[in-house]
């Protein structure tokens, strides 16, 4: 593998890590900042957990126009700095809609990372390699993650304001992002669509002297043959793909990993432990997230995307249904955690290292950016709603039957998978954009 492109995708990378902690890191908070402010279980859901959620949703949307117009690399630099200001600004917050507001900006960074870091990263990749380096968008923000599980347990007893180290410990590696993103080379492919021709030659000789400029041109002439600059997602003509990228962020959020992560701790006491034994168990979780991401990355040019999934969609069914019966039957010990420790392992092999590369494998390169924002979005209007309402879920019909249409949800996905889903592996983005915006049926 090249070792710039690498090294420029493991910064690129960094931008999933402060995904992964954003999104973790107020499970620890929650119930602490719950009780200070006294909020009822709507006003809790809805304003201190579910504003970072609606800023995702829009920076989901939106993410897509800075993306295309001011480029990949200086998206990922704005991002940086949106992180940073929601991080401080948590931490000195004094009530929850000032807390909310400045969750919301987080919230913006985390949906348009989605957008434009996979986006850059699946440019500059080979197509031998595209599975496993966008995948380290994946493995960053499950290390994020893990990091943001292990930082609440070490800040959970540091006084009675451990909250505030607890959200606002994220500005230093927000900053430190910040600045090695700086360092990466704009995207060629980005370049060469606004005829930037020579600004793409000089950094892709830089950056992969393997492939000339005119093979790069020659790909993106193939697979824009017969586009116009005034195309839309929505067209007829790519309706498959545009179903493809829906499909696959729904039945993510609707296998409740999201719903899971942000209430993990809260989970784990439903269950019937303890509240430090709770926060030590979400670092179980966030260490079986790492080691089966690696796996999936790892896998994920050799086996492909659809065996991928076929794995994750058959220990979602397994693991879900475990965990409903747990809570319905009331079993004791330490069953749902370990159906818990299945499941997470099940979404991180399958799911968790999929989606964001296969989003950005499946539009053409002049409607990436646009298509990336619009796969982003549905993940994140359906990881607004569904964590959003899980308080109230809970309260009114118990965690078992939350987790039980979970399991259904992920039997519709194997049905996904098995009879609409197209292997992607090893295929140019030119000719996959081009076959898939043509017909179903051109890809095995």
């Amino acid at each position: 593998m090249n070792s710039k492109i690498l090294r420029i995708s493991l910064i690129a990378a960094l931008a999933g890590f402060l995904f992964g902690f954003d999104t973790v890191v107020i499970s620890g908070a929650e119930k602490k900042l719950q009780l200070l402010w006294n909020s009822s279980e709507a006003f809790h859901g809805t304003v201190v957990i579910g504003m970072a959620l609606f800023g995702t949703v829009i920076g989901a949307i939106l993410g897509g126009i800075p993306t295309n117009k001011i480029g990949r690399k200086n998206t990922l630099i704005w991002i940086g700095i949106l992180y940073s200001i929601s991080a401080i600004g948590s931490a000195f917050a004094n009530d929850p809609v000032t807390f909310g507001i400045f969750r919301f900006i987080g919230g913006l960074g985390v949906g348009a990372s989605t957008v434009a870091a996979p986006a850059y990263i699946s440019e500059i990749a080979p197509a031998k390699d595209r599975g496993r380096l966008v995948g380290l968008y994946q493995f960053m923000l499950v290390f994020g993650i893990l990091v943001a599980f292990m930082s609440n347990y070490a800040l959970s007893n540091v006084g009675e304001n451990d909250w505030r180290w607890m959200v606002g410990v994220e500005a230093f590696p927000a900053i430190i992002y910040t600045l090695f993103v700086l360092t990466v080379p704009k995207s060629p492919r980005w370049l060469l669509t606004k005829n930037r021709t020579e600004e793409a030659k000089k950094i892709l000789y830089s950056i992969n002297p393997d492939l000339s400029l005119e093979e790069l041109e020659a790909e993106i002439a193939y697979g824009e043959e017969g586009a116009a600059a005034s195309e839309s997602i929505f067209m007829k003509k790519y309706r498959f793909p545009l179903t493809l990228a829906f499909l696959i962020a729904f039945f993510n959020q609707f296998s409740g990993i999201n719903a899971f992560l942000y209430y993990a701790p809260r989970i784990f006491e439903a269950a019937g432990l303890g509240e430090s034994t709770a926060l030590l168990s979400s670092i179980g979780i966030g260490i079986t997230n790492l080691i089966f991401t690696l796996l999936g990355i790892f896998l994920i040019d050799r086996l492909g995307r659809k065996q991928l999934m076929y794995f994750g969609s058959i220990g979602y069914i397994i693991s879900l249904s475990l965990v409903a019966a747990a809570f319905i039957l009331n079993w004791e010990g330490m069953a749902v955690p370990i159906f818990l420790f299945l499941f997470i392992a099940s979404h991180a092999i399958g799911q968790g290292a999929v989606i964001w590369v296969f989003i950005s494998e499946v539009f053409p390169n002049h409607l990436r950016g646009t298509g990336q924002a619009f796969g982003s979005s549905v993940h994140w209007v359906l990881a607004w709603l569904i964590p959003s309402s899980i308080p109230a879920l809970f309260a009114w019909v118990g965690p078992g039957p939350v987790f039980g249409f979970f399991a259904f949800m992920m039997v519709l996905q194997l049905l996904f998978v098995m009879f609409m889903m197209p292997e992607t592996k090893g295929i140019t983005l030119e000719e996959l954009g081009k076959k898939l915006s043509r017909s179903k049926n051109n890809i095995d």
